[in-house]
């Protein structure tokens, strides 16, 4: 005999209609001789044995979201082919199943610039994307930014001064090399700007947060599933 679609294979062998058996396998829950697949339209002979997970969900597979270390030094452009399933995070404590499906149709939320690092967005959800696009600007955000040693004195007046550069953010000095900016309507391009006016010489700059949501230990270039609790 030809092979047959999967979906069509599946249809026939549980008595169930095609679209159930579409979600099936599209939701990651059918192997095929031991092999997890996920196209409906997978061609299969009559020898293949095919085996659906006794906890499979019919339910449609949501669209996910990401959140990516950026290193430093690497593109926007090239952000989205990171996340991958070799790049998932080991602290990832969310409990989404990772699927195939999951890393088409990615894009990009937040960007950083090329130079800089630390928490962007990377999402196939369309309302995340809008959300972020709308009210990023209005959310507060957090960052590190790096300065060499030298220039002026580090005195409160400097503070200020960067605290008024900063359009009103939150300033206050890590360590001796190493400011924190808080606020809204923060850039890493406009924090650059901001300490170098002040008379600083900025060697870096990461984001550790976007509203709510907090890049915590992530190591660079790698990524976790945004909880379906976390908002932003």
């Amino acid at each position: 005999m030809e092979p047959i679609r999967l979906d069509k294979r599946l249809s026939a062998q549980l008595g169930i209609p095609r679209g159930e058996a579409r979600r099936y396998i599209e939701g990651g829950w059918v192997t095929v001789d031991g092999e997890v697949v996920e196209q409906p339209q997978r061609p299969v002979d009559e020898h293949a044995v095919v085996v659906v997970a006794e906890q499979a969900d019919d339910s449609k597979a949501e669209r996910v979201s990401m959140l990516l270390h950026k290193p430093a030094g690497v593109a926007a452009e090239t952000l989205c082919a990171l996340v991958s399933s070799a790049t998932r995070s080991e602290l990832d404590a969310s409990e989404i199943r990772p699927l195939q499906r999951h890393f088409h149709g990615l894009q990009l939320a937040a960007p950083l610039p090329a130079a800089d690092c630390g928490l962007v967005v990377v999402s196939q959800d369309p309302a995340t994307l809008a959300h972020l696009q709308r009210n990023l600007g209005r959310t507060e955000q957090e960052y590190l930014v790096d300065v060499a040693e030298g220039g002026p004195e580090r005195g409160p007046w400097l503070l200020a001064r960067l605290q008024q550069e900063a359009g009103g953010a939150k300033v206050s000095w890590q360590s001796e090399q190493r400011l924190r900016f808080a606020g809204k309507g923060l850039t890493a391009k406009g924090l650059r700007a901001a300490v170098s006016t002040a008379g600083l010489q900025v060697t870096g700059v990461r984001r550790l947060r976007i509203g709510r949501v907090a890049l915590g230990p992530l190591p660079p270039g790698q990524w976790r599933y945004l909880g379906s609790d976390e908002r932003f």
